[in-house]
């Protein structure tokens, strides 16, 4: 393997490992940096490219994304729930400072505006969910 593929590998991994954590924490991007590690995956190698666009939990955010798609109702919810409750923790901790929770307020009204932006996915249902009328014999 050369040096090329094999930074591109490490970069790449560094950034599922970051976009990983971003599901978790409320600031940090997801999609991003699963978009370049999807980037760096393919210029140095299949096996990890697949995996992670086909990835149970990761794939979707780079699929959705690429198809323009959006996220679900459930998604932008729980994201802004957490948002919410992570940043009016933090501004309650830094109460009666004046210019952090300035900012941390201005923070928490952009992410939740532009997640507001963001296209709302239509969830399908599986056809074998879906009701059809039943016929007369």
């Amino acid at each position: 393997m050369d040096i090329r593929k094999a930074t591109l590998i490490f970069f790449g991994t560094v950034c599922v490992g970051l976009g990983v954590l971003g599901i978790f924490l409320p600031l940090m991007p997801t999609t991003v940096f699963l978009l370049m590690a999807a980037y760096c995956y393919s210029r140095s190698s299949d096996r990890f490219h697949n995996w992670l666009v086909n990835n149970r939990w990761l794939g979707r955010y780079i699929k959705n994304y690429k198809s323009g798609q959006g996220i679900s109702v459930r998604q932008k919810v729980t994201t802004i729930a957490i948002l919410w409750a992570s940043i009016g923790f933090s501004i309650w901790f830094v109460a009666g400072s004046f210019w952090p929770t300035l900012f941390l307020s201005a923070v928490l009204i952009g992410v939740t505006i532009h997640l507001l932006w963001i296209k709302t996915a239509r969830s399908e249902e599986p056809a074998a969910q879906q009701i059809t009328p039943i016929e007369k014999a």
